[in-house]
């Protein structure tokens, strides 16, 4: 009996509305997402999407792109895998520190 190696499914989520999408065919540039239609090949919907890095990129060799929503022709896009993070949490708890520090006395 041979080895075979364990191949972990891969889940994918839309940027934006955050529902799952199921890919029957490789993905291309042009595709949208079935559930709020925007573009899925974009860069907030890529692994190396990163908006504290240079460019807003981890891929240090690619280029500049201004829309992170738009479909592009990046060649190193690689969809990202796994559930997306909430951040609301976080996103409430830094406004409630910010409100604290400057409310007015």
């Amino acid at each position: 009996m041979s080895w075979i190696p364990k191949v972990e499914a891969k889940r994918h989520f839309c940027h934006k509305c955050k529902n799952e999408l199921i890919f029957e065919v490789k993905l291309q540039r042009a595709d949208t997402c079935p559930h709020c239609g925007i573009d899925l090949h974009c860069c907030k919907n890529c692994e190396n999407w990163d908006p504290a890095a240079h460019n807003q990129c981890k891929e240090h060799i690619a280029e500049y792109i201004p829309d992170r929503e738009s479909a592009n022709y990046c060649t190193f896009f690689t969809f990202k895998n796994g559930v997306p993070e909430d951040n609301s949490k976080r996103i409430a708890d830094a406004r409630s520190k910010l409100d604290n520090l400057f409310k007015k006395k």
